[in-house]
């Protein structure tokens, strides 16, 4: 059935940001050429619209290609049976931040929990664990995704940008808003963020009832040589420009070398003005 795309409204509290890199707009190159080869999945909504529950990323191609009308799948579900549905269709995405994942787990898991009935098969209760939400990872990772949707924004956002590793992340998970207020204060005062072991201190700190300002900054002031003058760049920022496929080790290499081939340019360059 086909469908106003103006009628299509994203699914509420979606988890996924929308991306603007390189694979986005093979999605809508693809579009371009061969038209949209599977239709979206969509619930009815009040007011005569329908809310998207997968497809969100073709919706968007479509809309930058002034596509009006769009093919679309509509399927009768409670809220609960959509925000499953929902997230098993997107959560398989590539390059997805960590906190994408944790939102996501957690609608998840909690919509299982609300609906306490037979779901992908699988029979959910009031007390299901989280070994029911993925088939490719634990249910003790599932949990420890969701632990970090109980940091404050900002820290959260740390973690996405690949300052603050997963696992330590989720020790800081554990920390009151009030003791990472305090510490997000201390990470940008002394532009570090806090190991494994450090994070792990942190959180006994806190339980100890020993969280202070002197105590963290003393903690995230310890030399660490992975953090000796590290330039961090994000993810996202390379991935339009790295070729594909490419591993740490490899990354590491082909940044070094376009570096020095830029600065071999630019010293052409300054060698010409000075003529």
């Amino acid at each position: 059935m086909t469908k106003n795309i103006n009628l299509l409204i994203p699914f509420e509290n979606h988890p996924f940001s929308k991306r603007d890199g390189i694979e986005q707009r093979e999605l809508v190159e693809s579009i371009a050429q061969n038209g949209l080869l599977e239709p979206i999945t969509v619930r009815s909504f009040p007011a005569g619209k329908y809310e998207i529950i997968s497809g969100h990323r073709r919706v968007e191609a479509c809309k930058e290609l002034g596509i009006t009308k769009m093919p679309a799948t509509i399927k009768e579900m409670s809220k609960d049976e959509a925000t499953i549905a929902m997230v098993d269709s997107n959560i398989h995405r590539e390059h997805l931040l960590p906190s994408e994942k944790a939102f996501a787990y957690k609608m998840k898991l909690d919509a299982m929990k609300h609906q306490g009935k037979t779901t992908s098969r699988q029979v959910v209760g009031k007390s299901e664990s989280a070994d029911k939400i993925s088939d490719t990872e634990s249910g003790r990772q599932i949990q420890r995704y969701i632990r970090l949707t109980y940091l404050i924004p900002e820290l959260l956002k740390l973690v996405d940008d690949g300052r603050i590793a997963f696992t330590p992340a989720v020790e800081l998970s554990f920390l009151s808003e009030n003791e990472q207020e305090i510490l997000l204060n201390e990470i940008e005062y002394t532009d570090a963020t806090p190991s494994l072991s450090q994070a792990q201190r942190l959180r006994k700190l806190s339980e100890e009832g020993n969280f202070f300002v002197d105590t963290v900054f003393a903690v995230l002031s310890e030399e660490k040589p992975n953090q000796k003058e590290q330039v961090r760049i994000s993810a996202d920022k390379l991935r339009d420009i790295l070729p594909k496929g490419m591993d740490k080790q490899k990354t590491e290499y082909f940044i070094i070398k376009a570096c020095e081939h830029y600065r071999k340019y630019l010293i052409r360059q300054k060698n010409r003005d000075e003529r």
